[in-house]
């Protein structure tokens, strides 16, 4: 048996959500997903894309890894679970719109910046994985003193942007980009208030997303 908490919310879900959209889940069953975005966001429990876009099913093409980090274009004999579901995303489901969305508070950012105690020895993966962001480190360093926080809020953002870059690396990518049958964009979402921020690529500016304000 599951753990319980998944038990409850599973019949939560089918006694909710699924009693209302189970005409959707079935013609989506029946003809396949057609997203027109695809998310990379973080493992983090905390920043669902899907609650974050309150996305019904079949909307969103969502891979989550840690520090929701883009690998550059390396085409060996690796593993690369990223690449893949960018490959597929593309060329496969052909969506149109990629967005990288990082996060306030992210742990994969703080063991970056050596800020946490995330153990990475021992172990065997998430150092070589968070040496993705060596780039963006040595900028966000080379900014000047910051307190903790807005170095850390810095990095999260300078990733992303790096994420950006090395997307379009990948030459379906950029071609597709080059041509405009493919958007990208970064964001990050501040988990305490609920907000999300938008790149601006072209100033470098991160603008909030402006919406229906929670009451007080």
């Amino acid at each position: 048996m599951l753990p319980d908490r998944l038990v409850e919310g599973y019949r939560a879900f089918r006694a909710g959500r699924y009693l209302v959209e189970n005409d959707r889940y079935r013609h989506l069953a029946e003809t396949g997903q057609k997203p027109e975005t695809m998310i990379i966001a973080c493992c983090d429990s905390r920043a669902a894309p899907e609650m974050i876009f309150d996305a019904p099913p079949g909307e969103l093409f969502v891979v989550r890894n840690v520090a929701n980090l883009v690998p550059p274009y390396a085409p060996d004999d690796d593993y690369h679970g990223t690449s893949a579901a960018l490959e597929f995303a593309v060329m496969g489901l052909r969506v149109k719109n990629i967005v990288v969305m990082g996060h306030g508070r992210c742990g994969g950012i703080a063991a970056a910046l050596k800020e946490d105690a995330v153990p990475l020895s021992p172990g065997d993966f998430i150092g070589k994985w968070i040496s993705l962001l060596e780039k963006p480190v040595a900028e966000c360093l080379g900014c000047g003193d910051a307190e903790p926080a807005e170095r850390h809020r810095r990095l999260e953002r300078l990733s992303v942007a790096n994420s950006l870059a090395n997307l379009r690396t990948f030459p379906c990518i950029s071609a597709l980009e080059q041509t405009g049958r493919l958007a990208l964009w970064g964001a990050w979402f501040d988990i305490a208030l609920g907000e999300l921020h938008v790149l601006d690529e072209t100033t470098g500016d991160w603008d909030r997303l402006t919406g229906t304000e929670p009451a007080e």
